[in-house]
């Protein structure tokens, strides 16, 4: 089965992909639904003034609101009806995930099989709005604090910003549902995708704008391009790699047929983490810069004012603090999603064991054993990733676009959608070969 899918998949081509129907349809229901997300990005709240807007955000850009605005495709930076983007169902997602390995009701409804997710699904898209609630009505505020933003200060101000900004949260969430269920792709995660690629386009010409008017060399255009390449490469290694541990299953006897013990693997990836310990570390470092910066930052304390130049970018005390998260966040995250007990209890019910280690407690303490090794490895791995275009920003000048975790997303993303399109195809091609065999059939009992 294996070799006979390496061999469909190898020879996946353009021509199978034209005969694919079902797959185009999904493919353009998915560009047609992240075009509906673009075109929400444009359309500012009411009752705001966008330059006097404009002007208070060029001042807090670097701080965490510059990091939303990538990655809600430039609808902070507008103050768009989409401006809390996907950010609070992420949010709610990981509380939840959180909840789950410490409230054992909750953890029974995970173990309770599709039922069980579909309640933990329905509990954070009540958390969702919760925390979009809290967050429109701080944005609601802070934008009323502005010199000049608001042209009617008021609670129906407030109201109707509360109402638009968690209308398009609860909006991109359905939409992310329907890409899941009817495109091609996570949904959520295309809309994030899509929202970090619109910037690329201005950034590029930015850098090539650079490079004309002699701000940058030519060859270090070239470096960057060809360094950007082999952090690609790099991501897509790594994001791939897999620790296997064998597993195999006892003879067993039906009847009086005696059947061969199977083996198979169990998949540890080397990232379990995926891009949450970047997300946090830089959230948590950016927040008390971003605070400041509301706060009149000229009226802080020497003390203070010293703490947050130390805590800019490219300065050494930041790259300390964001390599001691990423690493903390990577294996406390690992722990939250990963759980060798119920592994190892999973594998002993099915009568499934690792070679040389007892079902249940040994292996369930080899397994936490091989994790732990391999998240070291992962987070180092993170570490190396998100330092990178901030020692080149400190070290060159260079208005890096896409940081550690924009570029881990961009290409996590694209090697998930990319494995699906694969998938429906190798499906198409499978039913076409079927389908053949059952007319050859027909023909030959004729």
């Amino acid at each position: 089965m294996a070799s006979a899918a390496e061999q469909l998949a190898s020879n996946l081509n353009f021509a199978a992909f034209a005969k694919a129907e079902d797959l185009k349809k999904r493919i353009w229901f998915t560009v047609g639904a992240l075009l509906v997300y673009r075109l929400g990005t444009y359309i500012p709240l009411p009752g705001i003034n966008p330059d006097a807007f404009a002007q208070a955000f060029s001042s807090q850009s670097k701080g965490v609101l510059g990091m939303f605005n990538m990655f809600a495709g430039g609808a902070v930076q507008r103050m768009a009806i989409f401006a809390l983007g996907i950010m609070p169902y992420i949010s709610a997602s990981i509380i939840m995930q959180l909840m789950t390995s410490v409230i054992p009701s909750l953890e029974a409804l995970k173990k309770e099989g599709e039922q069980g997710r579909k309640i933990i699904n329905q509990y954070t898209r009540y958390g969702t709005v919760l925390l979009a609630l809290i967050q429109a009505y701080g944005i609601s505020v802070g934008l009323e604090g502005g010199n000049g933003i608001v042209n009617d200060p008021g609670m129906f101000f407030r109201i109707s910003t509360v109402v638009t900004l968690v209308g398009g949260t609860m909006f991109l969430m359905w939409l992310g549902e329907q890409i899941t269920a009817r495109g091609i792709g996570n949904g959520i995660s295309l809309i994030i995708f899509s929202g970090i690629v619109a910037g690329l386009p201005r950034a590029i010409s930015g850098t090539l704008e650079l490079g004309r008017t002699g701000a940058l060399s030519t060859g270090l255009i070239l470096a960057i391009i060809v360094l950007a390449i082999v952090v690609i490469a790099l991501i897509v290694f790594f994001e791939r790699a897999q620790r296997r541990l064998l597993i195999q299953y006892p003879k067993r006897q039906v009847g009086n047929r005696m059947f061969q013990g199977d083996t198979s693997h169990l998949p540890l990836k080397l990232n379990t983490s995926g891009v949450i310990p970047p997300i946090f570390a830089s959230s948590l470092l950016l927040l008390p810069a971003t605070v400041a910066g509301f706060s009149q930052a000229t009226n802080l304390p020497a003390w203070a004012s010293t703490v947050l130049a130390s805590l800019g970018h490219g300065q050494p005390l930041y790259m300390i603090f964001y390599a001691s998260m990423i690493v903390f966040f990577a294996f406390f995250y690992t722990a939250i999603v990963f759980n060798p007990k119920d592994t190892a209890d999973q594998l002993k019910k099915h009568s499934g064991f690792i070679p040389g280690y007892r079902p249940g407690e040994r292996t369930a303490e080899y397994i936490d054993y091989v994790l732990t090794r391999i998240t070291v490895v992962g987070a180092i791995y993170l570490v190396l990733v998100c330092l990178l275009p901030e020692f080149l920003i400190s070290a060159t000048g260079v208005p890096f676009y896409l940081g550690g975790t924009s570029l881990l997303i961009v290409v996590s993303v694209t090697l998930d959608t990319v494995a699906q399109i694969q998938g429906h195809l190798i499906a198409h091609q499978y039913e076409g070969l079927i389908k053949k065999s059952k007319l050859r059939g027909g023909k030959r009992s004729r």
